[in-house]
């Protein structure tokens, strides 16, 4: 039996209850990642979840979530990619960002691997600076910029194995990272900006040999452990709070102590 069927029917109050009883209030900086079958039965679906985000931030808050048109290895999608077309390629990282994506007051950043869309007063100050950007995790990326503004990161349904995407904020702030993750080739690719203008820039991949090597929620209980992440719910679904900031940090300190990745723990053997 549906929860439907049970007559569990998730609404916009329903939400934005449990967002404001697990800490999310007024001028809140999220970046959320989603699924929205692991949520139950939502009433009126992905519009009703973006409803609840956004008044529960305020209009002085920030929403956003990251739109990729890449569900598979960066090195596949940028092998055959012609342009990204910023305006209109869709998402491929479930419905709940394709719909944010569409929202009037949406902007989308200009990164062709990993861009994200963001509503609130500072937008472009989150994603306007996101095209040119040798990699996506820059400190001029989104996902930087919402640990370096205190956000808070929101994983509804998923978990770092599958929506850890700050996890490589570390890989570029450590100068010579310990493992070649990057693919040592530099891609150069069109973008078709919202202004219907086309131009070209470099990035550069993730090599698949290393990102199969990943172990991203073995970091789970180190998160936990360190206070930068706690067990929630929203809906039916079980997710994951984080303190960007606090994840940074985290990050920082046990690769500059242990060596911990999310590739392998290295030398940490503390227990958790």
């Amino acid at each position: 039996m549906t929860q439907r069927e049970k007559g569990m029917v998730w609404k916009s109050n329903d939400l934005k209850r449990q967002l404001k009883a697990i800490g999310i209030d007024k001028g809140d900086t999220l970046l959320v990642h989603s699924s929205l079958s692991k949520m139950g039965f939502v009433e009126n679906g992905p519009n009703t979840v973006i409803e609840a985000l956004l008044e529960t931030v305020g209009s002085q808050g920030h929403v956003l979530m990251p739109n990729s048109p890449n569900a598979s290895f960066q090195l596949e999608y940028i092998q055959e990619l012609n342009c990204f077309d910023v305006e209109n390629d869709k998402s491929r990282l479930g419905v709940i960002t394709e719909v944010f994506r569409n929202h009037p007051e949406a902007k989308r950043s200009c990164h062709p691997t990993e861009p994200v869309s963001c509503i609130g007063p500072d937008q472009e100050y989150f994603v306007g600076h996101h095209f040119g950007e040798e990699t996506p995790y820059t400190k001029n990326s989104p996902f930087f910029r919402v640990a370096e503004s205190n956000g808070k990161i929101l994983m509804i349904g998923v978990t770092l194995d599958n929506a850890g995407t700050n996890l490589h904020t570390l890989e570029d702030a450590i100068p010579n990272f310990k493992y070649p993750v990057y693919y040592p080739k530099r891609f150069e690719v069109d973008v078709k900006l919202p202004d219907g203008s086309r131009k070209s820039m470099k990035t550069r991949v993730h090599d698949p040999k290393w990102s199969k090597k990943r172990n991203c929620d073995d970091l789970i209980p180190l998160f936990k452990k360190y206070g930068a992440l706690e067990h929630v719910k929203i809906g039916s679904a079980d997710t994951l709070l984080l303190d960007a900031r606090k994840m940074f940090n985290v990050m920082i300190d046990l690769y500059n102590e242990y060596g911990v990745t999310m590739y392998d723990l290295g030398e940490y053997t503390e227990d958790l």
